[in-house]
């Protein structure tokens, strides 16, 4: 059956989230997200609106005007192009639509470790590290922005400064001491 002709799925999403395990929810969970995060989601969805998809739509038209289809790069591409802007746009809607925006600087008790925290920690060997703790779509190792789903930051949730805390590793247990704990943009 021609492609033209077949209905994309439900699983074709399923698909985008499976396709990186960080990126899956515990069943029964909020997407917790920062303000900037869901600012940055927002902002990638209206380009993707506004700005690709119709550059996209457009070069599509354009190519199917000059007839066969079947040879034609240009329609084949953008047909493709099409159907990964299409997907991308109902992923990032759905996380929109389960997103629940939590802004650190509002939060009260800035002396244990909650979502949104800027925590320092040192580890076995003495080096110190900081991570703040985001929502899935936020996480960058390279920043030092980490799931709250992942082991890490469970295992630090609700630990204070002086705290060790246990946690598993990809090469194993680990002890961490949580040296400091901080929240962007609080003042308390």
């Amino acid at each position: 059956m021609n492609k033209a002709f077949t209905r994309e799925t439900e699983d074709d999403d399923e698909q985008d989230e499976g396709a990186d395990p960080a990126l899956r929810l515990p069943q029964g969970t909020r997407n917790y997200i920062t303000p900037d995060g869901h600012a940055r989601i927002r902002s990638e969805l209206e380009h993707l609106l506004r700005v690709e998809r119709p550059q996209v739509v457009s070069v599509v038209q354009w190519a199917a005007a000059n007839g066969d289809r079947s040879e034609n790069a240009d329609y084949i591409y953008g047909k493709r192009r099409l159907r990964e802007i299409d997907r991308r746009i109902r992923f990032l809607t759905r996380r929109l639509d389960l997103a629940e925006v939590v802004d650190p600087a509002r939060r009260e008790n800035t002396e244990q470790v909650f979502f949104g925290a800027l925590v320092t920690l040192c580890d076995e060997q003495g080096m110190e590290s900081t991570y703040q703790i985001v929502g899935v779509d936020e996480t960058d190792s390279a920043r030092g922005r980490i799931s709250w789903v992942s082991p890490l930051a469970r295992a630090l949730l609700k630990s204070r400064a002086g705290d060790a805390v246990r946690f598993q590793s990809p090469a194993g247990w680990r002890v961490v001491e949580v040296l400091a704990v901080e929240y962007p943009g609080c003042d308390t």
